[in-house]
């Protein structure tokens, strides 16, 4: 019989167990941070109706969605009704909106799961990946003050995650629309087409935003291109020249006001909420493409690799479920798109091959003593102490091999002549030394070595 060939789909990750190790401790940490800031966790099915999913999206969200079909409905020749989700925040919506009545508002949650789409195969697109966001979500009404939070978030958990300098770029839309509308570029859908290509500033240029703007797709005189790409550039480099620049862009329209006061408030309460000023900007290109922002936007860059584009993004819509239920639910949120962005911090080397979650390896000397190995692992168990034994014999060498590409730290080993002394030997494979401890002092000891090794991570 011949062998089927094994192989993944293009655009999926799969890892190797250290690697899964790494990219693990880096859902860890996210979990942890938006659980501090006090998230509550929630968890959607991966499939679901496709009229519900498909509530609010284009032709081309649609070209992207994988739909799900028995069998049995594909021979009766039947149209799907099941699709797997393609981000997280249209199933949230469903959420909200199905529990409303028992949900306490606002309702903060954060949600970590896959999600998938139907992306071309190349390199760095996913078809499918984990998603990690948070969203608060108000009842009527929900405070600019919630739009001040999730930097501080964001903040934390970049720094926690060690990964270089960072910068969170922040912007709002009614700010945008309002210098649009003193310029007279007041059709709606005019201002969304453009806020698209702004979006793509640095990305593609100057040279390239002008010609496109002044081109026979939006027709803009030279002069009025020129301003948009002046506005644009706008970037501050303190949070009193973000206060600077906002108010020399002159007083305007209702729209205008409106964001540059949130943008003034959301600003200021970051650094009160305990963001170093070097670690956020204001930045007027900053539009984000879809279009249910509505105020405040986000954007986080890696100050050394902006190549890499934005590891976490998102701003504030004003209602989130108005597809699914009359009752108003605004909300502000953020998500990072962790496969992508671990791929790319792996490719650029910023990251490393995580360590074995096994603390200690416990040898195999002799087989009569193995009830004296599988006690002596039972106690470290039950110290906490992560610990694997050697069920099958073999010479010491290959033992230590197998620790070594297993990545296990500590190997201890327990012959004749260590049981004959009440001892133990250690060995640690990181340091190529080995040193004997007493039985009464191997939990204590070996306590002492794993909070050192975590320490110098």
């Amino acid at each position: 019989m011949a062998l089927t060939p094994a192989r993944t789909m293009p655009g999926v990750l799969e890892l190797l167990p250290l690697d899964q190790i790494a990219f693990q401790r880096m859902l860890d940490v996210i979990r942890r941070n938006y659980e501090r800031f006090g998230f509550l966790p929630v968890e959607t099915p991966v499939i679901e109706f496709s009229d519900v999913l498909l509530t609010k999206t284009g032709g081309e969200t649609e070209r992207q969605v994988y739909f799900v079909q028995s069998t049995g409905s594909l021979e009766q020749g039947e149209k799907p009704d099941l699709a797997l989700r393609f981000d997280l925040t249209v199933p949230l919506a469903r959420y909200v909106a199905e529990h409303e009545h028992d949900l306490s508002f606002p309702f903060r949650r954060y949600q970590m799961q896959r999600v998938y789409r139907g992306e071309r195969a190349q390199r760095g697109r996913f078809r499918e990946f984990y998603q990690c966001d948070i969203d608060v979500i108000g009842k009527d009404s929900l405070s600019v003050r919630y739009d001040a939070e999730l930097p501080a978030v964001i903040y934390s958990v970049f720094r926690e995650l060690n990964i270089g300098a960072f910068t969170i770029q922040i912007n709002n839309r009614k700010l945008i629309r309002g210098f649009y509308e003193s310029l007279g570029i007041l059709d709606g859908e005019m201002q969304t087409l453009v806020l698209r290509e702004v979006d793509k500033l640095d990305k593609r240029g100057a040279d390239y935003l002008r010609e496109t703007l002044t081109g026979p797709q939006f027709g803009l005189s030279a002069e009025t291109a020129q301003k948009i790409l002046d506005f644009s550039q706008g970037r501050s480099t303190s949070l009193q020249d973000a206060f600077d620049k906002l108010d020399a862009l002159g007083s305007g329209g209702e729209a205008l006001e409106q964001g540059r006061a949130e943008l003034k408030e959301v600003l200021g309460m970051i650094r009160d909420f305990g963001v170093p000023e070097s670690h956020y900007m204001l930045n007027f290109s900053i539009a984000r493409g879809l279009d249910y922002y509505t105020g405040t936007v986000y954007e986080t860059t890696l100050n050394d690799y902006p190549q890499i584009g934005s590891i976490c993004s998102g701003g504030r819509y004003e209602n989130l479920a108005g597809q699914y239920t009359k009752s108003r639910l605004p909300g502000v949120g953020i998500s990072i798109g962790l496969t992508r962005l671990y791929w790319q911090l792996r490719d650029a080397g910023l990251i490393a091959t995580g360590e074995s979650t096994v603390d200690v390896l416990v040898t195999q000397m002799d087989e009569a003593q193995l009830p004296a190995y599988l006690a002596l692992a039972s106690e470290l168990r039950g110290a906490g102490i992560a610990t694997e034994v050697v069920l099958e014999g073999g010479k010491l060498g290959k033992q230590f091999k197998y620790a070594n590409r297993a990545g296990i730290r500590f190997v201890i080993v327990l012959g004749e002549d260590e049981i004959a002394k009440g001892v133990v030997t250690v060995k640690d494979l990181r340091r190529e030394d080995q040193f004997e401890v007493s039985r009464a002092e191997l939990i204590k000891t070996l306590r002492v070595e794993l909070a050192q090794a975590e320490i110098s991570r």
